[in-house]
């Protein structure tokens, strides 16, 4: 019996739902460098708080773990940094839902993400300039090994706007990070 992927039972009821999602996290990573394996999925998601009832409608608790609606309201109503978690209950795979807010990165990650096909249909995923950015960030934040292997992979395999990665590293306070994996 096939293992299924971290991410379909996530994808497919984002997709149906319509609001603007990309992938982003290992997962991303994977796509732009190194395959790993990983049982969680990082999506970043614009969700209004008048869009809670149809996300929780696209979320069956029945088949998800949905933090209550207080939560949702909470996180939601949060410029920057917003953030829940779902849990499918079948496959025990776990989404980290970032929410878009008022972040200018996430903002340009959505208007930029990229369609591709995977296993079964197609997804959004971030562009790679973002996953670069965000992985510097949980570096600079502490972050293990794996973010500074993502980071090399990618950049090794991946073409990026290297000229926008230094105008936000510096913007971000990353400057010291991407001077560590900057290209060339």
């Amino acid at each position: 019996m096939p293992v299924p992927s971290p991410f379909a039972p996530f994808v497919e009821s984002l997709e149906r739902l319509g609001l603007p999602y990309c992938i982003t996290g290992s997962v991303a990573a994977s796509v732009y460098g190194e395959p790993r394996l990983t049982a969680d999925v990082d999506v970043v998601l614009l969700l209004g708080l008048k869009d809670i009832a149809a996300f929780k409608a696209a979320f069956p608790e029945s088949e998800y773990y949905v933090p209550p609606d207080e939560t949702l309201s909470k996180e939601t109503a949060r410029a920057e940094r917003g953030m829940f978690n779902l849990i499918h209950h079948a496959s025990q795979f776990k989404a980290d839902i970032y929410l878009a807010g008022t972040d200018s990165l996430h903002a340009w990650a959505l208007a930029h993400r990229r369609r591709i096909a995977v296993e079964g249909g197609e997804l959004w995923i971030a562009p790679p300039e973002y996953v670069v950015l965000r992985k510097l960030g949980w570096l600079r934040e502490g972050g293990g090994d794996r973010h500074a292997r993502d980071l090399r992979f990618m950049l090794a395999a991946t073409a990026l706007d290297v000229a926008f990665v230094e105008r936000e590293a510096a913007r971000l306070g990353l400057g010291e990070q991407w001077r560590r994996f900057r290209p060339g």
